[in-house]
């Protein structure tokens, strides 16, 4: 039986048994070292949320995000959005009625996505 090994999704680097966490932002895999005993690196935070009593965590890139420039090559429509995030138009538009990822529908029918919106499709790829 094979294991895949899963990368962080900051880094990119391999994720070992000790440093793998899962954003509760995007729900990535990143490094936070669980283990004072052993080496190991942070790409993203934990914290005890106050109001619920409950563990917070979250990866460096939905922490500090890129602010957006506001360009309009980072406006796309469905099949240039599916062509980035290697996806079928119809797998990213039934994505996008579900609410997986963030989009605009025009009056005429016409599904609009900003680029950066389709980051998490990307790293799931690599």
């Amino acid at each position: 039986m094979t294991s895949t090994k899963s990368s962080c999704s900051v880094c990119d680097e391999e994720l070992e048994a000790h440093t793998e966490a899962w954003c509760n932002a995007c729900g990535l895999a990143y490094h936070l070292n669980q283990r004072l005993d052993l080496p190991g690196k942070d790409c993203g935070q934990v914290w005890v949320n106050e109001e619920f009593l409950a563990l917070e965590f979250a990866c460096d890139t939905c922490l500090n995000p890129v602010p957006e420039t506001g360009s309009l090559d980072d406006v796309l429509d469905l099949g240039e959005a599916a062509a980035v995030a290697g996806l079928t138009e119809q797998a990213l538009a039934a994505a996008a009625t579900a609410g997986q990822v963030p989009h605009r529908l025009t009056a005429g029918g016409v599904y609009l996505f900003k680029r950066g919106d389709l980051a998490p499709f990307l790293r799931g790829r690599q």
